[in-house]
């Protein structure tokens, strides 16, 4: 798709959006669903002090507490991701308002469950387990519980701290309403003159521009942006900071990393030993850079090369190409799991695929339990394009197995286990295709595709969790932080990172913290590099043909919340508290490095 000219979002053909009619058939039957569960917050309110009745009363406290939820999150969905693809679509923005203030008042209105169920006992509880079919399935649940009562608080505190989450909320709607909808890019010049828009949908397109001053500008103007508002991005980023401590030490947590990772029972050692893997391993990439400057033929390496192609004919991937690969490469875990991908895409649209004016940056994957796995992306006939898509099917598929194999309770997914589904995908298909295509220049884009991958997840990632753990250990001490110190510590990191091969022009290489959202998810990103060895690890053992590891693969994504995620992927073959995941995934971004030098000298 031209960089020239984005689309309006009414000239994207329908069978490139995602099947928003599947979900509400008009946004009048949505507002009249927002008004019906509304309508429904006094019953739900009403079982306050009633939960201690018996087994029955508590089962049907679920059916109602459950079918409540699953339509409020239906109604966020619909608006969010309406919102998301047209970020200046006002209605939509409205709704998001709507929704999102309808999870928070259902939340207060159900935040006695937790105090009153612990007030029941355990015991007793899984006595009326095997007393009611109806709560046979919540003995994991109940478990889980009474592991974290010590982090429970009084009926009345759980409905302050319920309440509070709407209005917390608000600094992630303004850090996207500030970047995608607001922020205003400088077009770029090309070297012939072209004049061509820059936006958060095409920035990546602009990065692997082979016209080195595209590449420039483009980098250049994107964080001059960003650095034209710090002050502002670096308060909002801060509340978010503020807020991830507040919740820790609300819930007598030590630190915003313990409440994060207490949450799904993984040890503080899992985070710390991919800190201290990392740091050990960074030559690995100081020789990346070395060898990347060498093919582009540049005396020094600057950041907007990072991207820049070593092939003069990448190949030309269009949608339908990409999934036709991806489901190739996803047949050793079964006809049925490729062939749902094929179907997802093609015909159920799954996915919004092409940008349009207006669309919010990124790509990421969506639904609930009662909708399809639906995927926004803006996606560009490339390999990168296709790695990003194969990357959310991962997680669309994650998504769609365990809703259709565990009940409600169980139907959803860490984000520690999420990033393992989709970097996963990413390593078949990237196998698949090494061995099918072995023309050099093919060869070259996809190790680039995997570089591109392994920079985003296992470099730019660690880096950010280095630099969330810092910015949140100051929080947590009391220190002033502003926007300087946040680029002054942004770019001390990267440039560890990138060595002597790499010029850091330190206000933009510094000002990266404000250009992942990912941020405002407390401790979030280091969870695409556990996820990212976790996947590589397991997807090695498959393509070697490892008997049962398909099969426990698949039963590792069919498990949802039934199992905690460190148990779950020991079930499927990986012991993410070892640091051999972290390492085996090194050797493999070393050996891409090796075959790189050997391919481009």
């Amino acid at each position: 798709m031209s960089l020239k000219t984005l689309p309006l979002r009414s000239e994207i053909a329908d069978q490139f959006k995602w099947n928003a009619e599947q979900v509400f058939p008009s946004r009048q039957a949505w507002a009249t669903e927002l008004q019906a569960v509304e309508a429904m917050l006094p019953q739900v309110a009403a079982y306050q002090g009633r939960l201690s009745e018996g087994a029955g009363v508590l089962a049907d406290w679920f059916d109602l507490s459950s079918s409540v939820f699953r339509r409020a999150m239906k109604l966020f969905f619909y608006a969010r991701m309406s919102q998301a693809c047209e970020t200046t679509d006002q209605e939509a923005i409205g709704m998001t308002g709507q929704a999102g203030g309808l999870l928070a008042r259902y939340g207060a209105a159900a935040a006695f469950e937790s105090p009153e169920l612990l007030g029941v006992g355990e015991s007793t509880l899984m006595g009326w387990t095997d007393s009611e079919p109806r709560l046979a399935a919540f003995k994991q649940f109940f478990s889980d519980l009474f592991r974290q009562q010590q982090h429970v608080r009084s009926p009345e505190v759980e409905e302050i701290l319920a309440m509070a989450r709407d209005p917390f909320s608000a600094v992630d709607n303004t850090e996207e309403m500030l970047t995608s909808a607001d922020m205003q890019f400088k077009p770029v010049t090309s070297s012939s003159g072209e004049v061509l828009p820059l936006a958060q949908s095409t920035i990546g397109s602009f990065m692997e521009n082979p016209d080195r001053e595209v590449r420039r500008q483009a980098w250049e103007n994107y964080a001059d942006s960003y650095l034209s508002l710090k002050n502002t991005l670096a308060s909002n980023y801060l509340a978010s900071v503020k807020r991830d401590v507040f919740f820790a030490r609300a819930r007598r947590y030590e630190t915003a990393l313990d409440a994060s990772l207490f949450q799904y029972n993984i040890p503080r050692a899992v985070f710390h030993s991919l800190i201290d893997t990392f740091r050990q391993n960074i030559p690995t990439w100081h020789k990346y850079w070395a060898i990347r400057r060498r093919a582009l033929g540049v005396d020094t390496l600057q950041p907007y090369d990072i991207w820049a192609p070593l092939t003069t004919q990448p190949p030309v991937v269009p949608f339908e190409q990409a999934v036709a690969w991806i489901s190739d490469a996803l047949t050793p875990l079964g006809q049925s799991y490729a062939e749902t991908i094929r179907r997802g895409c093609l015909e159920e649209r799954w996915v919004d695929v092409y940008p349009n004016q207006g669309k919010t940056a990124g790509a990421f994957s969506f639904g609930t339990y009662d909708t399809a796995p639906y995927i926004m992306m803006s996606y560009d006939d490339n390999l990168g394009a296709m790695s990003t898509l194969t990357h959310e099917l991962g997680h669309s598929m994650h998504s769609y197995l365990a809703r259709k194999t565990q009940p409600f309770v169980y139907g959803d997914y860490s984000l520690f286990a999420a990033e393992v589904a989709s970097n996963f995908h990413q390593a078949m298909t990237r196998a698949h295709l090494f061995e099918a295509n072995a023309d050099r220049a093919f060869q070259i884009a996809l190790i680039e595709e995997a570089m591109t991958n392994l920079h985003r997840y296992f470099f730019i990632m660690p880096t950010l969790a280095r630099f969330e753990l810092e910015i949140h250990t100051r929080a947590e001490a009391g220190k002033a932080i502003t926007a300087d110190d946040l680029i002054a510590l942004m770019a001390d990191l990267f440039s560890e990172g990138y060595g002597s091969e790499m010029h850091v022009d330190r206000e933009r290489v510094g000002i990266t913290w404000a250009q992942f959202g990912h941020l405002y998810a407390n401790y979030y990103v280091f969870q695409y590099a556990t996820g990212i060895s976790a996947a590589h690890s397991l997807a090695g053992r498959i393509r070697a043909g490892e008997a049962g590891a398909a099969q426990r693969y698949v039963e590792f994504l069919s498990a949802g919340s039934s199992m905690y995620p460190v148990d779950a992927l020991r079930h499927a073959g990986v012991d993410m508290t070892s640091p051999e995941p972290v390492e085996r995934t090194f050797a493999v971004l070393a050996s891409y490095v090796d075959k790189l030098g050997e391919l481009t000298a």
